[in-house]
């Protein structure tokens, strides 16, 4: 348990945040006395992270590239919380198409659920912000390094680090912070199934660290950008990557 309380009394909401980073963020945002709202595409995981988490979570089904289901998880927010301090736009889509076999279907789900997904998750909840709040985007270290293999992917990720700068600038005046968090390779379930055992070692070796980082230690960063610990941050990436994208 966290002695710090640096959350107490506020409102979050995490896309992907039943399994992975978003749920290892809202397991720190509980902790630190955040009430938060899940939304993910399973009921099932939602289910499982919600009986993990306790009393102070709601979850809501839906998809980040489904408008209707974004409305529904505002309305709901709205109608348990009246507002909202926290916003982690986490929600992801990565698979693998090299150049030479990249489909139309490739690129949109990459983008309707990294890009348009992100955008429609934080326009959707400005209503509900405001003085002190904070907008948490789930970047990568691919974002900035590129990744063989992964250029839908990546060009994504990079999509959001820009998306911070312009919105920065949107949100002027309004007391609204936002900033990108960008990990590394990250052992989550999906990445470690993804990666297999070689593709683990692959990346732990190319990580100055020499290992991936545990889901805890992102979710730990996340807590820190939706606390006024980072009160004087804007339009930045914070990388969490254990130095991968850094050297």
């Amino acid at each position: 348990m966290h002695t710090m309380n640096r959350l107490n009394g506020k409102t979050a909401v995490i896309t992907g945040g039943a399994t992975g980073i978003g749920f290892a963020a809202a397991k720190r945002f509980v902790e630190e006395g955040a009430f938060v709202f899940i939304f993910g595409r399973r009921q099932e995981a939602l289910n499982v992270a919600a009986a993990g988490l306790g009393p102070n979570v709601r979850t809501v089904k839906g998809s980040v590239s489904d408008e209707a289901d974004l409305d529904r998880l505002y309305a709901t927010v709205k109608a348990e919380r009246g507002t909202l301090d926290i916003v982690f736009a986490n929600a992801g889509a990565g698979s693998q198409a090299r150049l030479g076999e990249i489909s139309a279907r490739h690129i949109d789900e990459h983008f309707d659920t990294n890009v348009k997904g992100a955008i429609f998750t934080v326009q959707k909840a400005l209503a509900l912000m405001g003085q002190g709040g904070s907008i948490i985007l789930t970047g990568s270290s691919a974002g900035t390094t590129g990744a063989p293999g992964m250029s839908a992917y990546s060009a994504s990720k990079a999509a959001v680090r820009n998306l911070a700068r312009s919105w920065a600038e949107d949100l002027k005046g309004t007391g609204i912070r936002v900033n990108v968090l960008s990990p590394g390779a990250t052992a989550t379930e999906l990445a470690k199934e993804a990666l297999g055992e070689e593709g683990q070692k692959v990346y732990a070796a190319m990580t100055p660290l020499q290992r991936m980082a545990d889901p805890s230690e992102i979710g730990a960063a996340a807590a820190f950008l939706a606390s006024p610990d980072s009160s004087f941050m804007t339009a930045s990436e914070l990388a969490v990557d254990g130095g991968l994208a850094q050297l």
